[in-house]
């Protein structure tokens, strides 16, 4: 078990998971080979030498420098993988999950209730090879997750989208409101309503007297009317975005309606 799925809460499940492209040990490790190129150049030389400088000291420090850059590089480049076997980015029915560190453990998460949009980044060797950069843009003011040289970044997107489009089916089969769509568009001020004189909202059905008292219970406060206006917009945007059919939106309109 990896150490993701370690972190996973009670009824969370793994949608996808994925790892950073191979292509990284080419940029990541560029100073291990060139480490390495070094000390193989100082065993070269250190063959070319005359035998009168072979007895002398520079064979011994040419085959020191050769043997430490050789170790180095390679043990650099040893630690470069493991890095890159325990990064991991998962994506749950939940939340979007990144995990790094081989000692010294690090995980990141980004609730998909707040996601508000994805900037996915490709070069032209990135779309050869299959990896970029996804920007994960979050509800909080310096919300930006950078996903370094993805591998299957579309993929990835995807199933992230997703995740995000199956969460907000469950809040609206519950009580809550959902969170912003992603790249939402300026929400729209309601249309001013009247008040007829029997007491009724125009345009909304909504009772003033059913409202303020109910047989049985306390009397409603006016913020229920604006949680319920407020409810109704985020339903009515989920319709138009081809989230929920019509007939959802009506019945759970009704079911709100008959609640006041």
């Amino acid at each position: 078990m990896s150490y993701a799925d370690g972190l996973l809460s009670h009824d969370e499940r793994v949608l996808h998971r994925e790892k950073q492209h191979w292509f990284v040990f080419v940029w990541g490790a560029r100073y291990t080979l060139l480490a390495i190129i070094l000390g193989g150049l100082m065993f070269f030389l250190r063959e070319r030498l005359s035998p009168d400088q072979k007895a002398g000291p520079l064979d011994d420090i040419l085959g020191w420098v050769a043997a430490v850059l050789a170790l180095a590089g390679m043990a650099v480049f040893a630690w470069t993988v493991l890095r890159y076997l325990n990064q991991e980015y998962v994506v749950t029915n939940r939340r979007v999950l990144q995990v790094a560190g081989v000692l010294n453990k690090t995980s990141m998460d980004s609730s998909l209730e707040k996601i508000n949009d994805a900037r996915l980044s490709q070069s032209v060797f990135g779309r050869m090879f299959d990896f970029g950069d996804l920007d994960i843009l979050t509800a909080a003011d310096t919300g930006v997750d950078r996903f370094r040289m993805l591998r299957g970044p579309i993929r990835f997107k995807r199933a992230m989208l997703d995740a995000k489009h199956e969460y907000e089916q469950d809040i609206v089969g519950g009580d809550r409101t959902p969170s912003p769509p992603l790249r939402a568009a300026p929400s729209m001020a309601p249309a001013p309503t009247e008040i007829s004189s029997g007491g009724a909202m125009a345009g909304t059905g909504f009772d003033e007297t059913a409202a303020t008292a109910r047989p049985g219970g306390p009397p409603r406060s006016a913020t229920t009317a604006d949680e319920l206006t407020r409810t109704l917009a985020s339903l009515a945007d989920l319709r138009d975005r081809g989230a929920i059919s019509a007939e959802e939106f009506d019945r759970k309109k009704a079911d709100l309606l008959s609640r006041l």
